[in-house]
């Protein structure tokens, strides 16, 4: 398995094309499991073999149902006792913005609920309004641009995709010629998955991580330690690596998003012009109350440091006139809306007050 991924993909690492491999044995064995991981496969932009991934991981889980446009009552639908894989292409599309995220809410709580055993959802049904029970329990890979909602990352063993170097080389994927080699490996999983069902229901293995994130790798690595050799080993190094990855993502993100707030907050200390100069903005910044930006890096934020925090939200420095006729380098404000809707707290919750620039 972990051979014929690396043929058609690049993997961001070892660990992560480990975790890949065992996450798509596991799904034969969901009705040993207490927990359903879900697979977040994100990137930065398109081109960095997302879908490829998700393509592969379709010929080779247990019962996959993609998800392309469905809705959720199709989707609880599909889910029985003996449960599917769900799989999600473009899920940027499904929660890449406060509208879509708006309209997919129900998607997003079923996702939630169908990471633990025994958290149904229950429907109005018929003409005589009877209530029925659905269960949501199922493993679920998601493929999109950018990060997945927080409560389904929180979830989910992260694969954070990117393009190919040059030099980095993969086999086209072709569905005629390639299919039936991933269909005779998943007989041969599932075989094996049958075999070892028991053995993985009773299994409670040591695991280098709790909590959530003990939930979501617990069935990887039951599945490793089943498998022998050297998994056992690259089970626990895999979630050890990415569960340190996501925890300093997560550090980054957060960081990210309070410069977003920050700045925000400083515009509306100087009543929301059309744009502040670098020099400005920063000034504003540096005198925000428990602002940790005078004391960021050697020598407090820079206005490189702030063209870098604000870079991933597509937000960067322009050319601005001023009253007088000459141009600084600055922000516009303009270019800030988007994140702002998406990213920021309530103005009433922005870090006020800060004193107006000069």
């Amino acid at each position: 398995m972990r051979g014929l991924i690396a043929r058609y993909v690049a993997a961001p690492s070892p660990e992560a094309l480990d975790a890949v491999t065992l996450w798509v044995t596991a799904t034969h064995l969901q009705t040993a499991f207490q927990h359903a991981p879900r697979l977040a496969i994100v990137g930065p932009a398109k081109r960095c073999g997302k879908s490829r991934l998700l393509d592969v991981i379709t010929e080779t889980v247990h019962h996959p149902v993609i998800t392309i446009n469905a809705t959720p009552a199709a989707v609880f639908r599909s889910i029985t006792e003996q449960p599917p894989t769900l799989l999600v292409d473009e899920a940027d599309t499904l929660f890449g913005s406060v509208k879509a995220l708006e309209r997919n809410e129900e998607l997003r709580g079923l996702l939630n609920a169908g990471h633990q055993r025994n958290r149904p959802t229950l429907r109005v049904t018929g003409s005589d309004h009877t209530v029925k029970s659905f269960p949501t329990f199922a493993m679920a890979a998601l493929a999109g641009i950018g990060d997945l909602p927080d409560t389904i990352m929180d979830r989910a063993v992260v694969v954070r995709m990117r393009r190919r170097a040059p030099g980095e080389h993969v086999t086209p994927f072709r569905t005629g010629r390639d299919v039936p080699d991933l269909h005779a490996l998943r007989r041969r999983i599932a075989a094996w998955a049958i075999a070892v069902r028991t053995q993985a229901a009773a299994a409670e293995p040591e695991l280098p991580v709790e909590d959530r994130a003990a939930d979501t790798w617990e069935p990887l690595v039951i599945v490793a330690d089943l498998a022998g050799g050297r998994w056992p080993q690259a089970a626990r190094a895999a979630c050890t690596a990415m569960t340190r990855a996501e925890q300093q993502a997560e550090a980054d993100a957060s960081e990210s998003a309070r410069i977003l707030a920050d700045c925000r907050a400083v515009f509306a200390a100087n009543s929301n012009p059309v744009g502040m100069t670098t020099d400005q903005l920063l000034h504003g910044l540096r005198s925000l109350e428990e602002s940790p930006w005078t004391g960021y890096g050697h020598s407090g934020l820079t206005a490189r440091d702030l063209g870098a925090l604000l870079r991933p939200y597509g937000i960067a420095s322009t050319n601005l006139r001023l009253p007088d006729g000459s141009q600084r380098k600055g922000y516009a404000r303009s270019r800030f809306a988007d994140a702002w809707q998406r990213y920021c707290p309530d103005l009433q919750q922005a870090r006020l007050p800060v004193e107006p620039v000069g």
